[in-house]
């Protein structure tokens, strides 16, 4: 018998315009979590999406401010549950394997994921630039973090009271996912991943996603990311790079004022003399902020853990 029966879960369902998929989502997820709250945020539909919803025997909820980002903003802050399953409105991601996730994270696991690329996801998906997105967006995140984790946008997850309510959303859109997956990364969360069955769109249903504009936002989100939690290796390189060509250039100003006895080109070397300044202040600029983000990881473990404490008692 599954853990899930003796923890309250929380089922999210982030829907914009999903009437042709939502009901059978919600019939989906009570069969599997039958003890489970399921929880529809209606993100500004146009559609019956929350009425069918409703039907089903969901709890409905608005949220007004448009994007996935922001709807999972409002869940977390409004919902308390030992167990939250997130998964999306559109049937793609199949509900019987949700029991599972939440024995995971009974087993004390902060986030699982809903690894789709392991399985079917490149079979079943039609869109060829979301599945370059995926590889791209995976390669360049595990390279910075020295990790393994095969799905990093995936929107079928489960998550810990702790993580839910320690987790800063930032991001407005799709992006969270990816956010979310760099956060954990960075302060060495206890992830799982775990395969799922992916499944493309039923016919009739309408994918919001937009494939340049999103991958633009998505990409945005890793560079401010890199930039905030990985500082000197960001500032660091850049100082780097800007001070080698600063020396370089110095090097060949010195060169004509030891054959000649004559400094020739100022603009040159001053120019270089500043790039060389810029390098060092930018070299210690990603130092100092090496330094803040290691206290930002450590107050972090601190509020978690003092959560972690509420929630016990």
């Amino acid at each position: 018998m599954s853990k899930s029966l003796n923890a309250s879960v929380a089922v999210l369902l982030p829907c914009y315009n999903e009437e042709v998929t939502i009901g059978k989502v919600v019939r989906d997820f009570k069969t599997a979590l039958p003890s489970a709250d399921i929880y529809v945020y209606d993100n500004n539909s146009t559609d019956r999406t929350a009425e069918i919803a409703s039907g089903e025997g969901a709890i409905v909820r608005k949220e007004p401010r448009q994007g996935k980002g922001n709807v999972i903003r409002a869940m977390f802050e409004d919902i308390d549950a030992d167990v939250y399953v997130m998964a999306d409105g559109d049937d793609t991601y199949p509900a019987d394997a949700a029991p599972a996730m939440v024995d995971k994270v009974l087993e004390g696991y902060d986030m699982v994921i809903g690894d789709r690329l392991s399985s079917t996801y490149f079979q079943e998906n039609k869109r060829p630039f979301h599945n370059f997105g995926n590889r791209l967006v995976r390669g360049s995140i595990n390279g910075l973090f020295h990790a393994n984790v095969t799905d990093i946008m995936t929107g079928y997850r489960a998550f810990s009271f702790t993580f839910v309510k320690t987790y800063p959303v930032l991001s407005r859109g799709f992006e969270v996912e990816t956010e979310m997956t760099i956060h954990s990364l960075n302060n060495n969360l206890r992830l799982y991943e775990m395969p799922i069955q992916y499944r493309d769109r039923p016919e009739g249903s309408v994918s919001k996603l937009d494939t340049v504009g999103d991958g633009i936002k998505v990409m945005g989100t890793i560079f401010r990311m890199i930039r905030e939690y990985k500082p000197l290796p960001f500032f660091g390189g850049i100082g780097c790079v800007l001070g080698v060509l600063g020396v370089v250039l110095c090097g060949t100003v010195t060169v004509d004022f030891w054959n000649t006895g004559m400094v020739a080109r100022f603009p040159t070397l001053i120019g270089a003399v500043m790039l060389v300044i810029a390098g060092l202040l930018l070299f210690v600029t990603g130092v100092v902020l090496d330094v803040m983000a290691k206290n930002d990881r450590k107050a972090f473990i601190v509020e978690s853990n003092s959560f972690a404490m509420l929630r016990r008692r």
